[in-house]
């Protein structure tokens, strides 16, 4: 959740939305994040919308936050009055939500099955970090209705962790999937950090090692972005610690596909590895399909049939609007199709199932057969996942999805621009 917000256009105080726009979403799927943004401490490189005690001062209260959340979801209700359809996932991000709480965690999933009703089968996902849980409270987010929950390991190595100012040990993480596991969670992911500085090859191949051990059925894996104001950008610039190389970060990504693959888990987004189509996080899939969600919480982002808000940014703020009712969105926009189309290309072509190539205009289409003869992607046809079942020449317009390969997956950037020009 970023720390900044962009201006827009002025939202109703009410959060009504346009009769399209529901009527549009009538026919998604329907996702809620919830953003509780309390952190023990700050880590060097995040640049999330979080607070720990000291910068919160004397506002935005943990023990209340539940039930200001809780208010949110039922705005949520009263706005999507027209919409009738159960959520098919919930995503608890920060932040570290588990450092409320498990009881108010619950308190926030049962207002979302209180008034929306859970889809059959729906993914309920919660963050957290390796020493905010116990067994004890694993239990408790299971019975509460969680199906998942990702852990933040970041690395294996204390000196990298010490360069992220991680709090956790280097074996936390793992022990904490092994209670998750016992508990019952069928659903377990570890998010990795790659090409901290001071981290070798050595080291990530360690981390790699370690997560694999675990035997979590989902691994994501995200390159280090040394992002302005954070601590470990101060660093980078005073000279006290050197840039992410380029090159070291390939070598890095190719490392973990390598490592992950042989494990059986397969990419199906350039930064996320599943052990099965079951094991995917669902949640971030509506995300990059442009499905609809809610996001509830300071700073949180939602989108609904092509309207898209961000709320206030502070708890204190945030709070203010809802215990007054009103809307706690600070701007909104109304993304026209051109800007859809767009967002569509920056999403899908990083999905193993590929981009259609009727997303794309007459100049991005003119630009694929250079894509492809530079094996960045091939034409695969409808239906398959990633580069297996392809069938026909590379190029030979057979088929209807641009694929990345595994060249393609690191230069995705490259891709998109040539996509997009």
């Amino acid at each position: 959740m970023p720390s900044t917000l962009p201006e827009g256009e002025v939202a109703p105080r009410d959060g009504a939305l346009p009769d399209a726009a529901v009527r549009e979403a009538a026919g998604r799927p329907l996702g809620f994040y919830l953003h509780v943004p309390f952190c023990a401490s700050r880590c060097g490189y995040c640049d999330f919308n979080t607070y720990t005690a000291k910068e919160l001062g004397g506002g935005g209260s943990q023990a209340s936050y539940a039930e200001t959340a809780a208010d949110e979801v039922r705005m949520a209700r009263r706005v999507l009055g027209e919409l009738d359809r159960p959520v098919d996932t919930v995503f608890f991000g920060g932040g570290t939500p588990t450092l409320l709480p498990a009881a108010d965690l619950g308190k926030m999933l049962a207002a979302v099955r209180d008034e929306f009703g859970l889809a059959p089968g729906a993914e309920v996902t919660t963050e957290a970090n390796p020493e905010s849980v116990d067994p004890a409270y694993l239990d408790a987010l299971l019975e509460a209705g969680f199906t998942r929950v990702s852990f933040g390991m970041q690395s294996a190595s204390s000196h990298v962790l010490r360069i992220l100012d991680r709090q956790h040990t280097p074996g936390r993480a793992l022990q904490a999937v092994k209670e998750a596991t016992a508990a019952g969670f069928e659903h377990v992911n570890l998010d990795l950090i790659y090409g901290t500085p001071g981290e070798s090859l050595d080291d990530w191949r360690a981390s790699l090692e370690s997560a694999l051990s675990a035997q979590p059925d989902h691994v994501s894996a995200y390159a280090l972005i040394i992002e302005d104001g954070t601590q470990l950008a101060r660093r980078i610039r005073r000279g006290e610690l050197p840039m992410p190389d380029d090159d070291d970060l390939a070598d890095k990504y190719v490392l973990a596909d390598e490592m992950l693959s042989a494990q059986g888990l397969r990419w199906y987004e350039v930064s996320n590895w599943a052990r099965s189509t079951a094991a995917r996080c669902r949640h971030n899939e509506l995300y990059w399909r442009g499905d609809t969600w809610w996001g509830i919480g300071p700073g949180a982002h939602s989108h609904v049939g092509g309207v898209r808000w961000w709320n206030v940014k502070h708890p204190s703020a945030y709070a203010e609007r809802i215990n007054a009712g009103e809307s706690p969105a600070h701007a909104r926009e109304t993304l026209d199709e051109e800007t859809r189309r767009v967002e569509r290309v920056l999403l899908e072509v990083r999905l193993s199932a590929g981009l259609p190539l009727d997303v794309l205009d007459e100049a991005g289409r003119a630009a694929v057969d250079q894509v492809v003869a530079d094996g960045l992607a091939v034409i695969a046809a409808e239906g398959t996942e990633g580069l297996e079942g392809t069938e026909g020449e590379p190029g030979a317009g057979d088929g209807e999805r641009l694929v990345l390969t595994d060249r393609g997956r690191l230069l995705a950037d490259a891709v998109v621009r040539d996509l997009l020009p």
